[in-house]
């Protein structure tokens, strides 16, 4: 076949074209202590510049919080959208929240699935009501006295890449899907067909990390940063009281940030923790590329991945039945967490239930937040949890209740 005749490959980092030279041009993030700085080497972290324009694409004020639609370009691809929450009316100073969304399996949303929004898209109410019990965890925090900024990270919402014209090897993974759809008489919304392909792209957004010298978790850790230098800089925000909150591959992006930037005063991980060794053999397939930086081992096992930052203290919250993690791999990491940390900078609670953070844990993980970071909102608008002990396993009737799904 003569070479005029063969077919064009289509790029595999479609939109994201001038990432490469951003990498290979820059020196890596400098972190402020030697222990931080192996993280950031394993993980390959740009230099972050922080955007030199954040503009306000719209605000609303709803049900007591004051919501703004920002929007900031990074050194390469597309745009970041994130969203701004603080009480209708607050002045400042307040203490600020980065929200990092989980992964989900649906990247063609991002940030949007922890706000509360009049035209929240399909995809991302589904995400509220199936994974965060119907709530909007970014706006709740924000009723409760922060500013909250919630934003898209790398190969998420709007920074996720156009697979329009995807590579051949998600194409292939897509036609699959595709044909499984039309079988079980399925027509896919745009949210599906995207997120089919994304799952098997991940692969090769990885590979291309690796060639890079960075990782997945390394321009999500990126991006992430760079949000933070936003929220900091604020006017009303105290940059003293700053603190993060995720679940799921937002909890590993808390950790990742809380031990990266100083700046991390509070942050709460929930139903991300577990050993490394308890995911061989049979989970490693539950997890995705942000959680499986290959040698990150090297630095320690997850849960000591925590002495390395200088936060003040975290609280870790636990699903006994979560399906992505054996209930001995999180009971493990908790009492590595009580052995390296006092009670004083770290709780753990365990929670029946599955992989999701229920309305009871984000009430939880939101006054942990207003407790340590001195929040001075409005009290929760429901008790606190009376069902789970802090550091202490539930009685067996309620685990027998709840039992792995």
């Amino acid at each position: 076949m003569s070479t005029e005749s063969r077919p064009v490959r289509p790029s595999a980092i479609a939109g994201f074209e001038n990432w490469p030279a951003y990498v290979l041009d820059r020196p890596r993030f400098q972190a402020a202590t030697p222990s931080a700085q192996e993280l950031s080497d394993a993980l390959g972290v740009p230099d972050v510049v922080p955007p030199a324009d954040v503009t306000v694409r719209w605000e609303d004020t709803h049900d007591g919080v004051t919501t703004s639609q920002l929007s900031w370009q990074l050194g390469f691809g597309p745009p970041t959208t994130g969203w701004l929450l603080r009480p209708a009316g607050s002045s400042g100073p307040l203490p600020g929240v980065l929200a990092l969304h989980c992964h989900g399996g649906n990247k063609f949303g991002g940030a949007d699935r922890l706000v509360r929004l009049p035209d929240i898209h399909p995809s991302a109410a589904a995400a509220q009501g199936e994974t965060y019990g119907g709530r909007a965890l970014a706006s709740d925090v924000a009723r409760r006295g922060f500013a909250v900024l919630a934003h898209d990270t790398f190969s998420w919402g709007s920074r996720r890449f156009d697979l329009a014209t995807p590579p051949w090897r998600t194409e292939a993974a897509v036609e699959a899907r595709r044909s499984q759809w039309r079988e079980a008489g399925v027509d896919p919304s745009d949210a599906e067909l995207y997120n089919a392909g994304a799952g098997i792209h991940e692969d090769t957004v990885a590979k291309a990390a690796g060639l890079l010298g960075t990782s997945l978790a390394g321009m999500v850790a990126h991006d992430d940063l760079a949000a933070l230098d936003i929220l900091a800089g604020l006017p009303f925000v105290d940059a003293e009281r700053l603190g993060c909150i995720g679940f799921s591959g937002g909890g590993g992006r808390a950790l990742a940030l809380a031990v990266l930037s100083p700046q991390i005063r509070n942050y709460v991980i929930t139903c991300m923790m577990t050993t490394f060794r308890s995911l061989l053999p049979a989970y490693l397939d539950a997890h995705s590329w942000l959680l499986q930086t290959p040698g990150l081992w090297k630095l320690g096992d997850w849960p000591e991945l925590t002495g390395r930052s200088l936060a003040q203290g975290f609280l870790v919250q636990y699903a006994l039945a979560d399906e992505l993690f054996p209930e001995e791999g999180m009971r493990q990491a908790h009492q590595i967490l009580e052995s390296r940390h006092g009670r004083e900078s770290y709780t753990g609670s365990f929670w029946p239930g599955g992989h999701v953070f229920t309305a009871a844990m984000q009430r939880e993980a939101i006054c942990y937040l207003s407790r340590t970071l001195r929040a001075e909102g409005s009290a929760p608008d429901h008790p606190s949890p009376t069902h789970h002990q802090s550091t202490e396993d539930l009685d067996d009737s309620a685990k027998r209740s709840h039992g792995t799904r």
